[in-house]
């Protein structure tokens, strides 16, 4: 076991400078005396880092400095809710109903034909137009619009699908859904 290179008379000796410096950068003396507690805690768990020889007050400041500017950026940050008021507003809605959506959606989309699929996920989820994707498709572009129109269609049934708003919060997808390509096939058109 090393001998400390720091002893508590040192320390004790700096607590002066310690605490008129902590009370230049915050203004409060209880806000001081923290820091100057927390300055001594981690240099005495640094203590080893402390090359000695070298001016342990120096050190000491700027750790108390680094400590005070570190707690400053995290107080900006941070919402003062004594009261529990701002929380109480805050919420955030559970993912765990859109992953099950995207799971039935997935299992959904699979038991199409595989014409139908391509044709869906070129247009809906690539976002290739229906020229675009007849072309890749190798066929005529009333063809791929009624493979659209009918995954589209097939999807919304097979997933009870009667209005957007049966969609939830997510809208994962919306765009498999009839109510959502009837403005896109009349820009389209």
């Amino acid at each position: 076991m090393t001998t400390p290179s720091i002893t508590v008379d040192e320390l004790r000796a700096a607590l002066p400078s310690l605490r008129a410096f902590a009370m230049s950068l915050c203004g409060n003396r209880d806000h001081a005396d923290d820091l100057v507690q927390d300055t001594l805690v981690r240099a005495w768990s640094k203590m080893d880092r402390f090359e000695a020889g070298t001016n342990l007050n120096a050190w000491l400041c700027t750790i108390l400095r680094n400590i005070f500017y570190s707690d400053y950026r995290k107080s900006v940050r941070e919402v003062e809710d004594a009261d529990g008021s701002y929380a109480g507003r805050l919420f955030s809605i559970p993912d765990q109903e859109a992953r099950l959506a995207l799971e039935d959606f997935q299992r959904a989309l699979m038991t199409l034909s595989a014409d139908q699929r391509e044709a869906l996920l070129l247009v809906t989820v690539e976002g290739f137009s229906y020229e675009e994707a007849a072309e890749i498709c190798g066929c005529v572009l009333g063809t791929v619009k009624s493979r659209v129109n009918r995954a589209r269609t097939r999807l919304a049934d097979l997933l009870s699908f009667e209005s957007e708003d049966d969609l939830g919060p997510g809208k994962i997808i919306l765009a498999a859904l009839p109510i959502a390509a009837e403005p896109a096939l009349q820009s389209a058109r």
